[in-house]
């Protein structure tokens, strides 16, 4: 199966303590048991990168880059294709830009599953949509 994470999987799973950590981890570790394949964007790359270069931390930007950099981790193009089907997404659910365009991608890479912890998401009917809670 490949399954595409929403930033917020991996900011709970990279940098953060305690209840949503312990999920994300243990979700992202049944995908690696089940041999799923795990998919981004750069958009996704891009979002989980912003706190670390804000603040300086030149360590949880390279935690963040270094799960990136797996071999495990493919990031999927966001093509023309990509943004056209977001701006369809964006006009009839009303969902965010970010969200749209990450979703678009998702579908357009032919993933199975798009996991994230945006219950807003869960009604979208191109890709199964998992809310980690």
């Amino acid at each position: 199966m490949r399954v595409f994470l929403d930033s917020v999987i991996i900011i709970y799973y990279l940098d953060h303590t305690g209840h949503f950590q312990a999920r994300a981890a243990k979700r992202l570790a049944a995908c690696h048991a089940a041999g799923d394949e795990i998919a981004i964007n750069d958009l996704v790359r891009m979002e989980c990168r912003v706190d670390p270069i804000r603040k300086g931390d030149s360590l949880r930007l390279a935690r963040f880059d270094g799960f990136f950099s797996h071999p495990d981790v493919h990031v999927v193009p966001i093509t023309s294709a990509v943004f056209d089907r977001a701006a369809q997404i964006r006009a009839i659910y009303g969902y965010k830009t970010i969200d749209s365009i990450n979703l678009a991608a998702a579908a357009e890479a032919t993933c199975d599953l798009f996991l994230t912890n945006d219950t807003q998401l869960s009604d979208f009917p191109d890709i199964a949509v998992e809310i980690l809670h």
